[in-house]
């Protein structure tokens, strides 16, 4: 997993609530289970008319916003369904924060996971934040998520708060199966003094 430090990149403004999940990347794109390929599809039925076109007036479509790293939305971002393609389309699309007044917990959590760092900020900040983003890139934002803050393009800085653990996560690129392999000598360790007879497992 890719590490998450400091940040400076275009922030796209959707004044939207309660987004969920099959709206960031519709169940008919789930069938994979690889991590990649599903930028192109995240927003799809925002980005895209019926005939597969793209909806010049949704903001991901707009030269300005095409290469966002950082989306800031309203309420309740990531409701709806558990699925983990999600996170996985929006970083696949380029995301590495999401800045809400609020998320779905699964949600939430599953972005920690994959890299992403979700910032809760009240509603009339989110709201400050994305007048800055309408100015398009000449308007990016840093995230500095050592420092816990966000910084405006005025210099104005934001604090925000985390989990420090998931900080911690995110600081070093660890994901469940780095955090794991971090205790490969003791569990190898662990394993050596097994008996004999029980069941191992051949890698």
């Amino acid at each position: 997993m890719q590490a998450f430090t400091t940040l400076t990149g275009v922030a796209a403004p959707l004044p939207l609530a309660n987004v969920d999940t099959d709206k960031i990347i519709p169940a008919r794109f789930l069938k994979t289970i690889k991590r990649t390929g599903l930028g192109v599809h995240v927003f799809d039925t925002l980005r895209y008319d019926s005939t597969g076109a793209e909806r010049p007036d949704f903001v991901l479509n707009q030269p300005a916003y095409r290469h966002s790293e950082i989306l800031i939305a309203h309420e309740n971002f990531g409701c709806g369904s558990s699925r983990e393609h999600a996170p996985w389309a929006l970083l696949d699309f380029g995301i590495r924060c999401v800045i809400a007044p609020d998320f779905a917990d699964i949600f939430h959590g599953n972005c920690f996971k994959n890299g992403i760092l979700p910032i809760r900020l009240p509603r009339a900040v989110c709201d400050q934040l994305m007048e800055d983003a309408k100015l398009g890139g000449n308007a990016r934002l840093t995230v500095d998520l050592a420092r816990q803050v966000v910084v405006r393009p005025s210099g104005e800085e934001i604090p925000f708060e985390i989990d420090a653990f998931r900080k911690h996560l995110l600081l070093n690129g660890l994901d469940d199966i780095a955090q794991t392999m971090q205790r490969t000598a003791a569990i190898d360790t662990y394993e050596a003094k097994q008996p004999g007879w029980l069941p191992g497992v051949t890698v």
